[in-house]
């Protein structure tokens, strides 16, 4: 494995650990509707576990009101437990085959409690980045360690690793803020 690898190697996974974490952010519920909220539901489907979005349409009605369309008339009251058992604190109801699901207004406490769940998130991310940087040098000082590479391509590599660290954890932060931002503006 050359430095060059290892830089390519590590900002590919840097860019993964990124869109885990922004993965992540979707499912963090601010004051307004995301059907990305119900994503982590599973339904019992014929003895198996699977997502609301394999046995339902999932999408907005308005700002504050998800609409779950199931795909077959018996899983109704299927998706609307599924959803009250939930840890999100939602109350579908059913309006025939729709199941809209609104979204209470968050008190004052709860966004506090999301901001700090966001921010935990992104302490998360910034942490798995950091240690994406740490195995990358840790592979550069073994390379220079067995003669494959000059300790001036090591002070080079790792300045260029550093680089790319700032930039996902500065993208990081970015991200935290504007989440923050969302669940405080609602």
């Amino acid at each position: 494995m050359t430095i060059a690898d290892i830089r390519s190697a590590t900002d590919a996974k840097m860019n993964q650990s990124l869109a885990a974490f922004q993965n992540n952010l979707t499912k963090i519920r601010t004051g307004r509707a995301n059907p990305a909220l119900l994503d982590s539901i599973h339904v019992d489907y014929y003895g198996s576990s699977v997502p609301l979005s394999q046995v339902a349409n999932v999408a907005l009605l308005d700002s504050r009101t998800i609409s779950v369309q199931p795909w077959e008339k018996g899983m109704g009251a299927k998706i609307e437990k599924a959803i009250r058992e939930s840890d999100l604190g939602l109350n579908p109801a059913s309006m025939g085959d729709l199941i809209r699901v609104p979204l209470p207004p968050m008190s004052e406490e709860r966004r506090k409690e999301m901001t700090k769940l966001v921010r935990n998130e992104g302490e998360s991310a910034k942490i798995a980045t950091r240690n994406l940087r740490r195995d990358a040098n840790d592979a550069i000082k073994k390379l220079v360690k067995d003669k494959l590479a000059s300790e001036d391509d090591q002070k080079r590599a790792e300045a260029e690793i550093q680089k790319v660290t700032d930039r996902h954890i500065a993208e990081i932060d970015r991200l935290v803020t504007a989440k923050e931002a969302e669940i405080m503006a609602v």
